[in-house]
Parts: C-alpha cells; sequence; structure tokens
C-alpha cells in the first residue's frame, strides 16, 4: 500500500468510526441516541486503534497533521513528505464524513437542531472563547504528540526509501495510543471536543460547508474553523521542542 494513499485510507475510516459515534449518540431514533460521553470517548479510541492496525504498516499511520508536523520538527519525518501526508489526511477526513452522513442520512433528516447535526462533522467549544479554546487544544494536543514520542520507537521503510524512517503511531502496536486518546478526552476533551488533530476537524467540515450544509439546514461555523488547526499545529510544535530540550 502506498503511504500517502495510507494515510487516506486510514483517516477515512478513523472519521467514519470516530465521528460515527458521534452521530449514534447525538442524533434522533439511534439505538445510540444520548449514551452519553464515555461512549464518545471509548469509540473515538477504538476508533484510532482500528485506523492504526490498518496502516500502521504503510505509512507509520500518522493520520493527524499534527503527529506529522511533530514528527518532522523533531527530525524523525522529511519535511518533503509532509505536505502529501496532510493532503491525504483532510481528504481522507472528508470522505469518511461523507460516509457517516450516508450511514446516519435518515437519522440526521429526523434531527432538526443545528448543533447536534453540526457535532457529527466537526467540533466547537462548549464556552466559545477564542483564547482558552486555542489554549485548550494547543494542550491536548502537546500531551498526544509528546507522550507519543515516548511511546514510540519502531522503524519502516518508506516506498523509494533507501534506510529505515522512524515513524508515529503504528511503531509501537495500536494500543498505548488508543489508551492515551481515551485519557485525552476524557479529561481535556470537555472544553472544545478535543479535536487535536486538524484533519479531523478540518476535513468533515469542508465536507459539511461545501457539500451538505444546504441539504442539513446546518452551518459550517467557519468562524471556529481556524482553532483546531492551529492549536494542534503549535501544540505539536511545542511538543517536539520540549521533548527535543529533554532528550
Amino acid at each position: 500500500m502506498n503511504a500517502y494513499f495510507a494515510e487516506f485510507f486510514g483517516t477515512a475510516l478513523l472519521i467514519l468510526l470516530g465521528n460515527g459515534v458521534v452521530a449514534n449518540v447525538c442524533l434522533n431514533k439511534t439505538k445510540g441516541q444520548s449514551s452519553g460521553w464515555i461512549v464518545i470517548t471509548t469509540a473515538w479510541a477504538f476508533a484510532v486503534y482500528v485506523a492504526v492496525v490498518v496502516t500502521g504498516p504503510y505509512s507509520g499511520a500518522h493520520l493527524n497533521p499534527a503527529v506529522t508536523l511533530g514528527l518532522a520538527f523533531k527530525g524523525v519525518f522529511s519535511w518533503a513528505m509532509v505536505p502529501g501526508y496532510i493532503a491525504a489526511q483532510i481528504v481522507g477526513g472528508m470522505v469518511g464524513a461523507l460516509l457517516v452522513y450516508i450511514t446516519y442520512k435518515d437519522h440526521f433528516s429526523a434531527t432538526e437542531e443545528e448543533g447536534l447535526k453540526r457535532a457529527c462533522f466537526c467540533t466547537e467549544p462548549a464556552i466559545r472563547n477564542y483564547p482558552i479554546n486555542l489554549v485548550s487544544e494547543i494542550i491536548g494536543t502537546f500531551v498526544l504528540v509528546f507522550v507519543i514520542f515516548y511511546i514510540t520507537g519502531a522503524n519502516i521503510t518508506l516506498p523509494g526509501a533507501t534506510e529505515q524512517t522512524p515513524i508515529g503511531l503504528g511503531s509501537i502496536g495500536a494500543l498505548p495510543v488508543a489508551i492515551l486518546v481515551w485519557a485525552i478526552g476524557l479529561s481535556l476533551g470537555g472544553t472544545t471536543g478535543y479535536a487535536i488533530n486538524p484533519a479531523r476537524d478540518l476535513g468533515p467540515r469542508l465536507t459539511l460547508g461545501l457539500f451538505l450544509s444546504r441539504k442539513l439546514n446546518t452551518k459550517a461555523d467557519w468562524a471556529y474553523s481556524w482553532v483546531p488547526v492551529i492549536g494542534p499545529s503549535i501544540g505539536a510544535a511545542l511538543a517536539a521542542l520540549a521533548y527535543s530540550a529533554m532528550m
């Protein structure tokens, strides 16, 4: 499997399962309606596990531009591959969100509240305060990337490479990272919905804004969209700097 395609496929799978649980909990007349935050955070953690298991051997299963940037800042991932990885992740997020819509189409139709439908695509803060929201995303992503540096260590040989390259999520088996994402969601996710992944938010937001907004009578809330992109990017860079300084 091509590394870029693996990132696309893995991110689509991540969003299908991750945003799928949000739809199951938030939308009307589902089997899981109103089952709560613990269900959402647990399923998101398992979604990471599934996506990493599938794509880890081929791309390192970054599945997240923040992870890709963090590894590049750390000096263990080629900057030349960063644009392709991020593009694949964002497009994968768009496709995954579209599949969630197709799966839950009848339940979207049965739900009138705009915020509940939008939540199935992208994040928004519980209390809108942009500076604090930004800091929340920085802190959550810092924890994600910083801890990943400590629980990774294996290598893969990327297509066309002549030597092995240290990789991200896929290098340790998926379970420790799934537990990490679970912990972040339970402990830090109540402020902004813990995007901690620009592709997880921007990809589905693009799908909603470009293709489904009128159909669902739901706005994509572009005014907030910069927070889950800039925040995780800053958090990843700070994590790389902190880890390098400590090492």
